[in-house]
């Protein structure tokens, strides 16, 4: 099958997946099956780029305009995974989310027992991009531990350290407060490998009992309720985060958006693809 030239802008799967209508993964499938056109021509290799003049369709049907790109913040609860479905039945933060949420993908991970701030977007290249150690972003956390708190060796991990053979890079630890054998500290880091606060604390002889992420980068947790969600206003997300976006100086944000004062996820309007729900179970909540 002929198709057109590869030429600048975005990949044709991602193309889609911003309309709403499946993931980027699932869009390749689309195109290998041939069932996506452009301008009239029908591919079959998703290593192509279009640009904003390009016709898309999909089974025949012209794609919707594509979803700005938004920013969730979630007070994941205790208990629950950070994934949409589980094979051990388990409780998810996508149980958690209002019916009208739209399609959307975790910014990291956060472990079944640890809570607090979880972001979500509806933008893939956003979730990459803001969870790359490179993108500088400080996570901070309050920690209670139950053990003898050494605080020089708190300090130490200020420059690394080697646990288990895994190598972890800075993180800035300090004493908040003591209580007999339990105690809170505040932790900060930019890795987030998997399980690290834990595994570190456990280096130092101290058992963690509660984890809570306070912040990931500019964005609070604040006085967020547990398991609550709430849209970062388009203004704020315009000055957080105009320059990250993967290819782009500024976020597709929807005329106006500059006026958005910000409303809760309740208010927003569900995305209703034409091609079908999304298949990617990352991306969705459970049904």
């Amino acid at each position: 099958m002929a198709e057109p030239p590869t030429q600048a802008g975005e990949r044709i799967a991602r193309r889609i997946a911003r309309a709403g209508i499946c993931s980027r993964r699932d869009a390749e499938k689309l195109i290998v099956a041939g069932r996506v056109a452009v301008n009239g021509v029908r591919i079959s290799s998703p290593a192509l780029n279009v640009g904003p003049k390009d016709a898309v369709t999909v089974d025949g049907t012209p794609l919707p305009a594509a979803e700005p790109v938004r920013l969730w913040r979630h007070h994941k609860q205790r208990g629950r995974i950070t994934a949409a479905r589980d094979p051990r039945g388990r409780l998810t933060v996508f149980n958690d989310l209002p019916d009208d949420m739209p399609r959307t993908i975790a910014i990291g991970r956060l472990d079944y027992n640890t809570e607090g701030l979880l972001l979500l977007t509806n933008d893939g290249a956003l979730a990459r991009t803001l969870e790359l150690p490179a993108t500088g972003w400080v996570r901070r956390y309050r920690v209670r531990v139950h053990g003898r708190v050494d605080e020089p060796a708190l300090a130490a991990l200020a420059k690394g350290a080697t646990v288990e053979g895994v190598r972890y890079g800075p993180v800035q630890a300090s004493l908040e407060r003591k209580t007999g054998t339990n105690a809170w500290l505040r932790v900060a880091l930019t890795e987030g490998k998997n399980r690290e606060i834990r595994k570190l604390m456990n280096h130092l002889g101290l058992d963690v009992t509660r984890l809570i992420r306070i912040s990931f980068g500019p964005f609070q947790l604040g006085r967020l309720a547990a398991g609550a969600c709430e849209e970062v206003p388009a203004k704020s997300l315009q000055e957080q985060l105009g320059g990250l976006l993967p290819g782009s100086a500024t976020l597709h944000l929807p005329e106006g958006a500059k006026a958005n004062t910000g409303r809760a996820v309740r208010k927003a309007k569900p995305n209703k693809p034409p091609f079908g729900r999304a298949q990617n179970a990352r991306h969705r909540r459970p049904t």
